[in-house]
């Protein structure tokens, strides 16, 4: 079974609501539709009734499954312009009541604060706006998770022919977000890719940071980092009493093939059966997820935003009504 297959079965077994800010896009109308009739979530759309009519007619959907709600003239406008504001001045940047409710009228600031509510349980958005826009919206509004400083991003890695190890999907972080992490950057996107693994696929996460050393095999100051956030992320991971397991620095063959994780990194309960890869930098993440892509005919899901406090994921301006419903399953998962 495709791993995607699995993340929608789990997604209908959640009870979960989503909001979609982006209701004058006729791609949301069709996926909302599709999202509530096969029992992934509830749905709230974001959008004045004009634009709902506009976007379902042009969608050709004559049914409407789902709840839409106007930021401008819904009830809820000032209480959240004033949690806005309120939050913003405890960080030391305030804003006026009038730029507040400025702001909440912006369908992604409003949407982030259904979500930080608790009203509903995450955000899909992005077939229209930037992944700036919508980066901006979530960081101000929903912020970064308990103990995490830096959000992020992975790829789930379906993959056409199992990995040596007999992995079947992989998680690849980050690929998408951060370009030059730090040490302590790195730490924050392993412990979210792990809990990425936990909430997608199931089973315990293993992860390797990669590198094109193993265990000291070469020796390079862009090392330095790598070796720095395996030690601290081991540290964190037993602090937490985390069910993970953590190791590198390693080459990508010592993490994935078990008889060169064997030769290479002897004793380690990581290398030759990791299923979670952290990359050193953005570069490298991007190139060798596309690559997995083109070359080995994997099916590439994300980028996933990861590490904020509450589930929030953007979509390619180029998506499908599909690619839309696909991403709502993966943001229910992260959300149970």
């Amino acid at each position: 079974m495709a791993v995607i297959e699995k993340v929608i079965a789990k997604a209908q077994a959640a009870d979960k609501k989503l909001v979609l800010p982006e209701g004058h896009d006729p791609r949301v109308i069709t996926a909302a539709n599709r999202i509530v009739r096969e029992k992934i979530a509830e749905v709230i759309v974001l959008g004045t009734e004009a634009e709902i009519v506009d976007s379902s007619a042009k969608a050709g959907e004559t049914e409407r499954l789902f709840t839409v709600i106007d930021p401008a003239t819904s009830d809820l406008l000032v209480g959240f312009a004033k949690e806005y504001a309120e939050a913003r001045a405890a960080k030391g940047k305030p804003v006026s009541e009038e730029d507040a409710l400025t702001q909440m009228k912006d369908r992604l600031f409003f949407g982030n604060m259904l979500s930080k509510r608790g009203i509903v349980d995450g955000l899909v958005a992005g077939s229209i706006a930037s992944t700036g826009d919508m980066l901006r919206a979530s960081f101000m509004v929903v912020g970064t998770a308990k103990g995490v400083k830096t959000g992020s991003s992975c790829f789930l890695m379906d993959l056409k022919t199992p990995a040596p190890n007999g992995a079947e999907t992989l998680i690849f972080a980050d690929c998408g977000v951060n370009p030059d992490p730090t040490a302590e950057q790195l730490v924050d996107i392993a412990i979210s890719s792990a809990e990425s693994y936990r909430a997608l696929v199931g089973g315990q996460p293993k992860l390797a940071f990669l590198s094109f050393s193993t265990y000291g095999s070469a020796k390079h100051e862009s090392l330095e980092k790598i070796v720095a956030a395996a030690k601290m992320t081991r540290e964190k991971v037993a602090e937490l009493g985390l069910d993970i397991l953590v190791d590198g620095e390693l080459q990508a063959d010592a993490a994935i093939v078990p008889s060169v994780g064997a030769s290479k990194a002897k004793g380690s309960l990581v290398a030759g059966h990791a299923n979670v890869l952290i990359f050193p930098d953005l570069n490298s993440g991007n190139i060798a997820y596309k690559l997995t892509e083109r070359l080995a005919g994997a099916d590439a899901y994300g980028p996933i935003l990861q590490g904020l406090a509450r589930p929030v994921n953007d979509l390619s301006r180029g998506c499908s009504a599909d690619d839309i419903f696909g991403v709502a399953a993966i943001t229910v998962c992260q959300a149970i």
